[in-house]
């Protein structure tokens, strides 16, 4: 096969799927790892995929540029934020002291939190209230309510949480991309979410695969600084990444 049918092999392939692996490019062209290798790094410097570790992702990846009402979003891949939010809770220890984001999968976790002796921080009022009834000290941010995602933002949020210094600290997020992290579409949230995490010791991203290789307007977190607890299939991209538990 000539370079430039290869390529285009590649582009199409990578285009079909979201992403590819080296060894999958290996079987579908008949090619050798340093061939696939090769044409790889002649794509991502012409600028037509990005390379990855063991593999590529597309060019083009799916932009969201405003929130759902948090209403319209609890009834969306339930089963999956269930698992997510059950793995998750399971992580919180006696003595944790946790930072929860507002979001509906965060929210189902406090249903399996089991550990006792544990205090949240959270800018969001239902987390705040069901927490608070099932009798854990909470912490509830101030600062401006956003009715959309429910959550506390803005400058007063920001002023609070430097004083936090969290154990673990579990988010939501709205896109997941190796070229652009963790985002959010809009600015006062995501700064929340930024300064929370950097404020915080172990930090994982709640979200099922239909946030990956999507991007939002602002970027709150790079993808390696998270663990990311999802369901699958996840784009085959992100299976060999070591921050990324797959539910199966």
């Amino acid at each position: 096969m000539l370079t430039e049918e290869r390529y285009a092999k590649i582009l199409s392939i990578v285009e079909n799927m979201g992403s590819v692996t080296v060894q999958q490019l290996m079987r579908e062209l008949d090619a050798s790892e340093s061939t696939i290798r090769r044409d790889l790094n002649a794509l991502d410097a012409s600028g037509q995929l990005t390379k990855v570790y063991g593999g590529a992702v597309s060019k083009v990846s799916v932009y969201s540029t405003r929130d759902e009402e948090v209403e319209s979003r609890k009834g969306v891949h339930r089963d999956a934020k269930q698992r997510i939010a059950k793995y998750a809770a399971n992580l919180i220890k006696p003595g944790d002291f946790v930072y929860l984001d507002a979001g509906t999968t965060t929210e189902i976790m406090i249903d399996y939190i089991e550990a006792k002796s544990v205090s949240f921080v959270t800018n969001a009022i239902p987390h705040a209230r069901r927490l608070s009834g099932r009798g854990y000290l909470v912490y509830l941010l101030g600062g401006e309510f956003k009715a959309v995602t429910e959550a506390i933002v803005g400058e007063e949020a920001l002023a609070m949480l430097d004083k936090y210094n969290f154990t673990k600290g579990f988010w939501g997020t709205n896109g997941i991309s190796f070229q652009k992290g963790f985002s959010t579409p809009e600015m006062k949230e995501a700064m929340v979410k930024k300064k929370s995490m950097e404020n915080c010791s172990e930090k994982y991203v709640l979200a099922d695969e239909s946030k990956f290789n999507q991007i939002s307007p602002v970027t709150f977190a790079t993808f390696e600084s998270c663990t990311v607890i999802t369901t699958g299939p996840v784009p085959a991209a992100y299976k060999k990444c070591a921050n990324v538990i797959e539910m199966k």
